[in-house]
């Protein structure tokens, strides 16, 4: 054998050796790969779901206002001579607040008074002409038409009496006007003018205001979704509904739930409420703010832990099991919150398992493990 033959034998040799080698190395690639990638499946635990009650609570920003608020204003135009009360003072209905200088409505009266005895005096004499003429006409002395003209007078004479005593009960009220009483009984407000001020019917400001508060009303507004699931459970038939005060604590009395109004609001899509509050301490005042607290028992609601429930993007997703002991990553709608658990509007039924843990590591498909636990457990 020559040379170059035997040195052409031992490359292909070696060619072969390294050829077997490549595709042994392949295959133990390949089967440790495969050995990989068949990851133990994750035992899981999961719970099935089950209609149950769960307690609800939502709350609303509130304005405070009295029962009845009135703005005392002026009712005729004069200058301020008496104020009989101060701010924050308590008033019954009917007592004094204010006094306008009454000279010029008492001329008024006076003036009033003197024109009407002066229409009674016509009216009298009015009266005896047409008395005097009747039996005249009667023995035909003279003709009828001096007792429709006497009879003319005396309903012209009437009318101005009537005209007098209308004009003497425009004065009184007027004079009356300058006198100012309260009302309603409750908590006078500000009080910006004084003593020499002269004040008018069209002023801006009034001269204060009186806010009865033995009860109180809260105003607050309503979703429209909130509205209708209101309406829907049947809610305000007799709602559990406290106050939250500006000190965060909670008032001693329960409200009782009202409608403010009767349409939603275009606007904002809300819908007026109002919660009535005993107020026996006079604790609550008109123009305070505080926040209503409704609390309501939903019946036949499925619901989840929060930690079962994934948010991606605002967006809710569970892990179902499926068949094959496989989970479906399924998305869900949230109807509210209760404690440390959602309420489910759609999206899972009675009877699906629904996992609890390991949400952040499985996968739509994945094959698990299901170790299924009681939904009592779960509130213990």
């Amino acid at each position: 054998m020559s040379y170059r033959t035997f040195k052409t034998n031992m490359l292909l040799k070696g060619l072969w050796i390294l050829a077997m080698a490549t595709v042994l190395t392949s295959c133990g690639s390949g089967t440790a790969q495969t050995e990989m990638g068949e990851a133990p499946p994750q035992e899981t635990d999961f719970v099935e779901l089950s209609s149950t009650s769960a307690p609800v609570q939502t709350s609303y920003p509130g304005s405070i206002e009295g029962s009845v608020n009135v703005d005392i204003k002026a009712q005729v135009s004069g200058y301020l001579d008496a104020i009989y009360v101060k701010e924050g003072d308590y008033v019954k209905k009917g007592q004094s607040l204010f006094k306008i200088k009454s000279d010029a409505f008492n001329e008024q009266v006076n003036n009033s008074s003197a024109g009407l005895k002066s229409a009674l005096a016509a009216q009298a004499s009015a009266s005896l002409e047409l008395e005097k003429i009747r039996p005249l006409v009667e023995g035909k002395v003279v003709s009828d038409i001096q007792l429709k003209a006497a009879q003319v007078s005396y309903d012209a004479a009437a009318a101005q009496v009537a005209q007098a005593k209308a004009a003497l009960g425009s004065s009184q009220i007027n004079a009356g006007f300058a006198h100012i009483k309260a009302p309603v009984s409750g908590y006078i407000g500000r009080i910006p003018n004084r003593v020499g001020n002269l004040v008018t019917p069209s002023d801006q400001i009034p001269l204060t205001s009186l806010s009865d508060i033995d009860q109180v009303f809260v105003y607050f507004s309503m979703s429209e979704a909130d509205f209708i699931t209101f309406k829907k459970t049947g809610m305000e038939k007799n709602p559990k509904v406290e106050l939250i005060t500006a000190d965060g604590a909670i008032y001693d009395h329960q409200g009782k739930l009202e409608s403010a109004s009767g349409n939603l609001d275009p606007t904002t899509g809300s819908m007026s409420m109002k919660v009535v509050f005993p107020n026996p301490d006079k604790l609550l005042r008109s123009g305070g703010a505080g926040r209503i607290v409704i609390h309501q028992t939903l019946k036949g609601v499925l619901n989840l832990p929060m930690e079962s429930v994934k948010d991606i993007q605002e967006k809710y997703f569970v892990f179902k099991l499926a068949d094959s002991n496989k989970v479906a990553m399924t998305p869900i709608q949230i109807a509210g919150k209760s404690g440390n658990t959602y309420l489910i509007k759609s999206g899972v039924q009675n009877g699906d398992k629904i996992a609890l843990n390991r949400i952040d590591v499985l996968n739509e498909g994945m094959k698990v493990t299901p170790k299924v636990v009681s939904a009592d457990s779960l509130s213990k």
